[in-house]
């Protein structure tokens, strides 16, 4: 890797945490107008799943040592995209990210090979002040393919939760029960089937994933409809820095759609994020999903934040 005289390149280590959220956190603000990350996460993903730091990131220093850029590479069940993320600090180091972005695509083309692939697809996001980055990954050869948004809801003032439909039920997840959690994963699975992104993760990669998330486990519910099965809701703590609940996933299986399931399972959370003092609730929603739950979302007071562009590219084995 070729950088300018004084400055360095190395792999990162678990030490290296606090200097990697200080370089998030300064592009996060840059990018969405806070930090959006805490320690936790930052050694999540140095510790992930199918991701060795030793082989997969890089990390670059200035001249006064300060950390200024860094690459990750996310692909939790080993199967399918790669998810890739090049931090760099704005003020400093902007002009670095597209020889991170090489870099880091070069790695995405070895770990296509030692797979038996013949290409991986490589997806990372652009927000709305990264026109730059926009450019870079174009020049590279990325395509935009979707939009991402962002929602929330203040909770002071939170109406009491409604009363569900008739027939519909929510209740909590039995986190220690392996049927309970066994129903959780299937309705989680079968209702996404026929989103775009759709890729099958079996219980037991799915459960294997469950420890970065769990710390909420009283924030996850299932719904009925007669006693049947019909939704889930699973929140995750990735906002808790914001003093927010975080819908991570909301499941409706196809059957018992648009009969207020997912606004009960909703209302739950937001009952519960409220009781637990926290002062808001969001959660992420892909604008292409062919259910529309955007329209859901704003039914049950969500307003549009900010978005993120999703941008795609396929990597062949052994080069870019």
């Amino acid at each position: 890797m070729t950088l300018p005289a004084g400055w360095t390149a190395r792999r990162p280590t678990l030490d290296d945490v606090p200097a990697i959220l200080a370089l998030v956190h300064a592009a996060d603000t840059f990018a969405i107008g806070y930090p959006d990350f805490e320690a936790e996460d930052v050694k999540a993903a140095l510790a992930a799943p199918h991701f060795d730091p030793a082989r997969d990131s890089w990390l670059v220093s200035d001249p006064q040592s300060r950390v200024v850029g860094c690459t990750l590479i996310d692909n939790p069940t080993g199967v399918g995209r790669e998810f890739i993320d090049v931090y760099v600090d704005p003020e400093r180091a902007g002009s670095l990210r597209a020889l991170l972005l090489a870099r880091t695509l070069d790695r995405v083309a070895e770990r296509a090979a030692e797979r038996g692939l013949p290409a991986l697809t490589v997806r990372t996001t652009v927000h709305a002040p990264e026109t730059r980055w926009a450019g870079e990954l174009v020049e590279a050869g990325f395509t935009r393919v979707k939009r991402y948004v962002r929602m929330s809801r203040p909770l002071a003032g939170l109406p009491a939760e409604p009363p569900p439909p008739p027939g519909v039920t929510v209740r909590p997840l039995r986190a220690d029960d392996e049927v309970d959690l066994r129903l959780f994963h299937r309705i989680f699975d079968t209702a996404f089937r026929d989103t775009p992104d759709y890729e099958p993760v079996g219980f037991d990669q799915w459960r294997e994933q469950l420890p970065g998330y769990t710390k909420v486990w009283d924030e996850w519910f299932v719904a009925e409809v007669d006693g049947e099965p019909a939704g889930a809701l699973q929140s995750s703590g990735q906002a808790l820095d914001q003093d927010s609940g975080w819908v991570r996933t909301l499941s409706v299986l196809p059957a018992y759609r648009r009969r207020g399931v997912g606004a009960a399972l909703l209302r739950r959370a937001f009952t519960t994020y409220a009781a637990k003092g926290r002062s808001a609730a969001g959660l992420g929603v892909d604008l292409a999903n062919p259910t529309s739950p955007a329209t859901l979302y704003r039914s049950v007071g969500l307003r549009e934040e900010y978005w993120a562009d999703m941008y795609e590219r396929s990597v062949p084995a052994g080069g870019v």
